[in-house]
């Protein structure tokens, strides 16, 4: 409803005395009759006053001095305007009320005697009925184009037309929360743009609100995941939120709803493709028959008789988990056009693509995967045929457990590089490894699990610290004696001396290739438990 609206209303017969500063065509909240002489308290925003001028009384000076208080009261308050009800004992409006609203800028409309207030709040009425008629009529018609448009598969990019068709003016595009700017109509965002737009996601909560540079403000509708906590996507519309029209934030937030389903879909496919490539690397590590292998391979796209290279990303222990993830990983790949299975696995993301080039450009090829990232990588060399998957899965998260497991040096290793007894136990399947630590560890094992010992740990502390008795005592929390009546337990038992350089590699090696069988990353010692009773310290 607008002031125009209601002065064209032949019913009416109002006739316009004022026609003040206010745009007739903004919208009117609501009508207001009132007798008070200061009604302010009681007045909202862009109210139409209806009022008979009971107020202005008396003489002269009286009735300005009222007029003057009563229009300063509704200006003040932020009225949309006055509609003053004539009646026999005032059959025109004051002059002084026509002066007061001349002075302070605000309409004012006279209303014949034969109309009461109650035809104004009537046609209020009807107007703000249709306007509410208009508006879920528009809200139908919206939501069966973006109906037609999620079901016929045009994805984000169709959501998008279906908004600029009914709001051409809008300027939007929708980003996701790995930064990627799936559809755009208007804004123009750049790839910096929707990294920054998706920290922002990350935060808690997130903003609505956000400065893009030279971009300017833009506003952020929520795009929630359906069924799951979390936010997807965004839809970023340029411009503040005070600068968007209620119909504006309708059509905005309607679409971020339907956008939530193009999402889900996504996601939806990416947890099928994961969980696909998650099975093909557990074939590869079964030893799987190749032609099912290869099966697999051609539906990532990946042909299985050309050279592949495996490679294994991950960040150092200790560092951010977060700072990868699979799909991350593949948008790097895809925007470089290579095919590839990307699976996550234990910390690591695994992946599999072709490699024709020559293997020396591989190094430089993953550490621009990599980008700016604090991550390490360990690489197989290239593997010629299905059957040398297996082995070079196996090289690959080898080099990366132990890259991860030194705090500098550098990110990216192939196997072959790490040289020593690394190159000796990666050439062995879990399975084997299990063995070669059995072999040596398991009567350790069973005195510890028997006696509530720490045969164990205190064995890989002291290799860790490089059979230095006092450091390794005073990390364990235990007297030196003790350490070496532990020490001496070991050798009873396995028959190997800690004192003796070949008896100490043997030691070495069991441990290390009990941590690569268990497929976990090498991190400092864990602190073994304190003896609960001084006996126990002695076993």
């Amino acid at each position: 409803m607008t002031l125009r609206a209601l002065a064209d209303d032949p019913r009416l017969r109002l006739r316009t005395l004022v026609t003040g500063d206010r745009d007739w065509t903004a919208p009117v909240r609501w009508v207001h009759n009132t007798e008070l002489a200061d009604p302010s308290p009681y007045l909202r925003a862009d109210e139409l006053v209806m009022t008979n001028g009971v107020w202005c009384q008396g003489d002269d000076a009286a009735r300005t001095d009222a007029a003057e208080h009563f229009v300063r009261a509704l200006a003040d308050a932020g009225a949309a305007g006055m509609v003053f009800g004539l009646r026999r004992e005032v059959p025109q409006v004051p002059a002084a009320v026509v002066r007061a609203c001349r002075r302070a800028g605000m309409a004012l409309l006279e209303l014949p005697i034969t109309i009461p207030f109650t035809a104004i709040s009537q046609a209020a009425a009807g107007h703000y009925s249709q306007e509410r008629q208009h508006d879920l009529l528009d809200q139908v018609r919206r939501n069966n184009a973006l109906v037609e448009a999620i079901s016929r598969g045009a994805g984000a990019a169709g959501v998008l037309d279906v908004l600029g068709a009914e709001r051409p003016e809008l300027a939007v595009c929708v980003v996701d929360r790995l930064g990627r700017i799936p559809a755009d109509r208007g804004v123009g965002l750049t790839a910096a743009d929707g990294e920054a737009v998706a920290a922002a996601l990350g935060r808690r909560p997130p903003p609505l609100e956000l400065e893009l540079g030279e971009r300017g403000p833009v506003t952020l509708f929520l795009v929630p995941t359906v069924g799951a906590a979390g936010i997807g996507a965004v839809l970023v519309c340029r411009g503040r939120p005070t600068e968007l029209s209620g119909a504006d934030l309708a059509s905005l937030e309607q679409a971020a709803r339907f956008l939530s389903l193009e999402v889900a879909r996504e996601e939806l496919s990416r947890s099928v493709e994961a969980r696909f490539a998650g099975e093909l690397l557990e074939l590869i590590a079964s030893g799987a028959r190749e032609e099912v292998v290869a099966e697999r391979l051609r539906a990532f796209g990946v042909d299985a008789a050309a050279p592949m290279a495996v490679c294994a990303l991950a960040a150092r222990t200790g560092g951010d988990a977060h700072l990868v993830s699979a799909e991350a990983v593949v948008r790097a790949l895809t925007e470089r056009h290579v095919p590839a299975v990307v699976a996550e696995s234990g910390g690591e993301i695994i992946t599999i693509f072709p490699w024709p080039r020559p293997e020396p450009e591989l190094i430089t090829f993953v550490r621009d995967l990599m980008g700016g990232t604090e991550l390490v990588a360990g690489l197989s060399g290239v593997a010629r045929g299905i059957g040398a998957l297996r082995p070079a899965l196996r090289e690959a998260r080898e080099c990366t457990r132990v890259l991860r497991s030194r705090p500098s040096g550098p990110r990216v290793r192939r196997f072959d590089e790490l040289g020593g007894h690394r190159l000796l136990l990666g050439r062995h399947d879990a399975e084997g490894l299990r063995a070669v630590a059995a072999a040596v560890l398991d009567p350790l094992r069973r005195h510890d699990a028997e006696r509530g010992s720490d045969l164990v740990p205190s064995l890989q502390a002291f290799l860790d610290h490089d059979g230095n008795w006092n450091a390794t005592a005073t990390y364990l929390s235990v007297h030196v004696n003790t350490l070496r009546n532990r020490l001496t337990r070991v050798t009873e038992l396995t028959g190997l001396d800690v004192a003796r350089t070949a008896d100490r590699v043997d030691l070495f090696l069991a441990l290390e290739a009990d941590r690569s069988a268990a497929g976990a990353a090498l991190s400092p010692p864990t602190r073994p438990p304190r003896s609960r009773d001084r006996s126990a310290r002695h076993r």
